[in-house]
């Protein structure tokens, strides 16, 4: 695939990213150095989950960690406008397994880690943040978890660095050529349930988002796609500005919808999860996922559950991502 051809198909996974809407700031975390990623003194009670800060560039990224610092790595990627917090159940359950997880607020959500302009939100942009943290933290080769927003991330991410990754786990995002093919129908079922991005992508619709209390974020989130109300909660704290908010909507504001047909399939060893009451994504474009990915596959679908997975059924999550990087890691023989 030519330079110029390749780079405007991967733009187009950002596509298949645009699920549905935040970041909880992890307190930021004084420096020791500038090199090394840094830890709160203090950690959380439950599996000892701390905070950590990690410097890429110019940049700084808040994070959740936990597990034997030399445990097999698996980075967790959250979605919109979940944190790192949406992925707490799982980073305990792979720390008790003795692997390091670690769990980043990414591009936009991390205070630290907040350019202004659109364009610095493109989704090679995003898959670079995930080398960089991962060459800071020391790690080579690592699994790589991404829901959401971070699903897109994810299957970028596999797309232009397979020899980083054990493997991938993707929860709800379709890959974007199966997106892009269902979005493209016009009164396709997914073209039906993308029509919000077009709002999202309005210049100062954070604004909107945020008046009257943020009632109309509130109604968007729990009302109409069924985000927990607790969760909720926690990811609004750092909704509550237009500078926050405006950050998150940058990654739709800069979409790119150039063709896919260029994107190679997936060699990762990969895992797709996919719920029966997803609102974002139709069972369709799900089920198409399949054509695109080379690699060995697994596609599991949960019923009854919604967009939120990792949050709304937690333990069967964290079953099937526990199961699933156990035979693709660089001890699996062991295990």
């Amino acid at each position: 695939m030519g330079k110029q051809r390749g780079l405007a198909a991967i733009g187009v996974v950002v596509v298949a990213v645009a699920a549905v809407v935040g970041a909880v700031v992890v307190g930021v975390v004084a420096l020791r150095g500038e090199d090394e990623p840094k830890r709160d003194e203090q950690k959380s009670a439950a599996a000892g989950v701390e905070h950590i800060t990690i410097p890429v560039g110019d940049m700084t990224f808040d994070a959740l960690a936990a597990g034997p610092e030399d445990g097999e790595p698996v980075i967790l990627l959250h979605g919109f406008p979940q944190t790192s917090e949406s992925w707490r159940a799982q980073i305990e359950a792979l720390a008790d397994a003795g692997y390091r997880a670690i769990a980043p607020d990414q591009r936009g959500y991390s205070p630290g880690a907040r350019p202004q302009q659109v364009a610095d939100y493109g989704i090679v942009e995003l898959a670079d943040d995930v080398t960089g943290m991962a060459d800071a933290l020391g790690i080579d080769r690592f699994h790589l978890v991404g829901h959401d927003w971070g699903g897109g991330v994810a299957w970028t991410y596999a797309t232009l660095h397979p020899d980083r990754l054990l493997s991938l786990e993707v929860l709800a995002t379709p890959h974007p050529r199966a997106f892009a093919a269902e979005l493209g129908e016009a009164r396709s079922d997914q073209a039906s349930r993308s029509s919000y991005m077009d709002l999202f992508r309005q210049p100062g619709y954070e604004d909107e988002l945020l008046a009257n209390d943020g009632e109309l974020l509130h109604n968007m989130m729990v009302a109409g796609s069924g985000m927990p109300q607790a969760s909720y909660d926690t990811y609004v704290k750092t909704l509550g500005t237009p500078e926050a908010l405006g950050a998150a909507l940058n990654w739709y504001r800069a979409m790119d919808l150039g063709p896919v047909d260029a994107l190679p399939p997936i060699t990762t060893p990969t895992l797709y999860v996919f719920a029966t009451d997803d609102i974002a994504f139709s069972r369709k474009t799900a089920d198409a996922t399949e054509q695109f990915v080379e690699g060995p596959y697994q596609y599991e679908v949960l019923d009854g559950v919604s967009h939120w997975i990792s949050e709304e059924a937690p333990d069967q999550v964290s079953d099937l991502l526990l199961t699933h990087v156990a035979k693709y890691g660089d001890d699996a023989s062991s295990r």
